[in-house]
């Protein structure tokens, strides 16, 4: 009966969730000619509402350890991605951001009009080099404006326990900006798969490591000291299979 239960308030969750992006997505594209901040006080208490539906919905919260962590001036966050969860609940824990995303986005009718106002890094992730170009100079923009650049390096949603090898992007946009990037684990995926739509009840786990300063480092050193140490946490909150555990290995 219980898992009866937690696929309904799934499903009731999941059409609540889409219905409210077009609520959303409107009062947002209306909002155009107010400030940055102002827009994203707007999608964070949209994602406030969502998370509180996620809990009585479907059980599922969140914790976040090391929050002393994140540096009050603006910074470059690379994120696993592994699930939807993560990519809401960043815009609450984390201070007034943008995102590293695909182009294709921008293009979705009312949903892409609305991403446009939080200034997203929309790039063509086949563009290559000209897409690493592209993230470094807008990034930096963003970052002067004090808005912190949130990037999921392995650049696709992964299987939970899974992993692929780091883009250099971010360690490049962090080495160009002279900022830090700040390594963020989490095992969201293990509660919200990348496909379906059952969500399983929980708590989520964000851990926040130390800020990184690249200087003049070797950006791939760099980029495999951050894969190591999330993948590392991730094996902390048993989150992956011996098998999964290997094939990360075999990737750094």
């Amino acid at each position: 009966m219980r898992i009866v239960f937690q696929w309904l308030g799934s499903v009731i969750f999941t059409f609540w969730m889409f219905a409210s992006v077009a609520v959303w997505s409107v009062v947002l594209v209306i909002a155009a000619p107010l400030p940055h901040r102002f827009r994203f006080s707007i999608a964070q208490a949209w994602i406030r509402m969502i998370m509180a539906s996620l809990r009585i919905l479907c059980g599922l919260d969140y914790r976040v350890i090391g929050r002393e962590n994140i540096p009050d001036e603006a910074s470059v966050y690379l994120l696993k991605h592994s699930s939807a969860f993560e990519t809401l609940a960043e815009l609450i824990i984390f201070p007034r951001q943008t995102w590293v995303l695909k182009r294709e986005l921008k293009w979705i009718p009312i949903f892409g009009w609305a991403l446009s106002q939080l200034k997203p890094i929309a790039i063509n992730r086949s563009g290559g080099r000209n897409a690493v170009k592209q993230v470094i100079a807008l990034g930096q923009e963003r970052l002067d404006e004090g808005i912190n650049v949130m990037i999921f390096p392995e650049g696709t949603r992964v299987r939970h326990g899974d992993t692929r090898r780091y883009g250099v992007s971010g360690a490049a946009l962090a080495a160009a900006s002279g900022r830090r990037i700040v390594p963020v684990a989490h095992n969201a995926g293990a509660f919200w798969p990348r496909r379906g739509i059952m969500k399983h009840p929980g708590t989520v786990t964000f851990v926040v490591g130390e800020p990184i300063e690249v200087g003049d480092r070797d950006l791939k050193v760099v980029n495999a000291e951050i894969q190591a140490w999330v993948e590392a946490e991730i094996v902390k909150m048993g989150g992956r299979s011996a098998e999964a555990a290997a094939r990360a290995a075999s990737v750094s």
